[in-house]
C-alpha cells in the first residue's frame, strides 16, 4: 500500500476518530500538524451538528474542512461550502410517519441549532453529546424554519426499531442508519459522498489521492470516492465489505496508525 500520493484525508467522527469516550487523542493533533506540513487537506465528516464537530476539534477548527449533518452542510474557516436542506413539506410528512413508533426521539437539525420536543427530557442528556446548540419546542410540526435533516434516536437499536418503518422513503429522500441508535432522513443529495465530491472537485483532488476512514452506513458514499478507503475494526459489516482496507478500532488508534504510515512515506 503506497500512500505517497495522498493529498486529502477524510474521517468520520463517532466510532472512527473519536474513541468510545467521544474524545480526540493528543496523538491525532500531533499528526495533524505534520499533515499540514505536507500540505495534505483534512476533512472531518460526521452526522453530528457543525458546532459539535468543531467543539471536538476546537484548536484546529479554522484549518480544516467540516462536513456536518451527514453532508447536508459543510464549512471551511467560517465560509459555507455546501447547504442541502430538506425539501419544504417533507418534514411534517416524515413526522406523521414517525408518530406511531414507540420510544423514539426525533431531532430537527438546522444549520445553527437543533430542535427537540418538550417531552424529550429523558433524551436531552444524550442529545447534548451530539448537539451542543439546541432548542426545546412545544411542537415540532409547527416549526417553519429551514432544516437539513431529521435525526431519529432509539435507545436500543435504530436498525431494528426505526429503519424498517422508514426505509420505503429511500429514493424520494436519503434514509441512513448513521449509528447504533440513529437513523437520519434528509434530501437525496445530503450525504457525505455528495459533499466530499464537491470538495474534491474544488481542490482538484482525485480518488487516487484521497484517504477516507469510516465505520457506519452513512460513510458508504464517501468511502466509494477514495482508493484508500479504510473500515474501522468496529465498523458495520456493510462498511467492511465496501472499504478497500481495514484498520484497528477507534479505541486502538485506528485512524492514527494509518496516518503514521502515510507520514512515513
Amino acid at each position: 500500500m503506497d500512500l505517497s500520493a495522498v493529498k486529502m484525508v477524510v474521517t468520520d467522527m463517532d466510532g472512527t476518530l473519536l474513541n468510545s469516550k467521544h474524545e480526540v487523542s493528543k496523538r491525532f493533533f500531533e499528526l495533524f500538524r505534520k499533515l499540514q506540513e505536507r500540505d495534505i487537506l483534512f476533512v472531518a465528516a460526521s452526522g453530528r451538528q457543525y458546532h459539535s464537530i468543531v467543539e471536538k476539534l476546537e484548536s484546529i477548527k479554522n484549518e480544516i474542512i467540516v462536513i456536518a449533518e451527514n453532508g447536508g452542510f459543510a464549512m471551511q474557516n467560517g465560509t459555507e461550502l455546501i447547504s442541502t436542506p430538506l425539501e419544504n413539506g417533507a418534514k411534517n410528512s416524515v413526522l406523521d410517519l414517525l408518530a406511531p413508533i414507540k420510544n423514539i426521539h426525533p431531532v430537527l437539525c438546522g444549520k445553527h441549532s437543533a430542535y427537540i420536543k418538550k417531552d424529550s427530557s429523558g433524551f436531552e442528556e444524550k442529545l447534548k453529546e451530539y448537539y451542543t446548540t439546541y432548542e426545546v419546542l412545544d411542537d415540532l410540526e409547527g416549526f417553519s424554519g429551514e432544516i437539513l435533516k431529521i435525526a431519529i434516536y432509539h435507545f436500543e437499536s435504530s436498525e431494528k426499531y426505526i429503519f424498517p418503518e422508514v426505509k420505503h422513503l429511500e429514493g424520494d429522500l436519503k434514509v441512513k442508519i448513521s449509528g447504533e441508535n440513529w437513523v437520519d432522513i434528509s434530501s437525496p443529495n445530503a450525504n457525505k459522498g455528495f459533499a466530499l465530491n464537491l470538495i474534491q472537485k474544488k481542490y482538484g483532488v482525485t480518488p487516487s489521492e484521497t484517504l477516507v476512514f469510516g465505520d457506519y452506513n452513512n460513510d458508504l458514499e464517501m468511502l466509494a470516492l477514495a482508493d484508500f478507503s479504510f473500515a474501522m475494526e468496529n465498523a458495520h459489516s456493510n462498511v467492511k465489505k465496501a472499504a478497500n482496507y481495514a484498520t484497528s478500532n477507534n479505541d486502538d488508534f485506528g485512524v492514527e496508525r494509518i496516518l503514521e504510515k502515510l507520514l512515513s512515506t
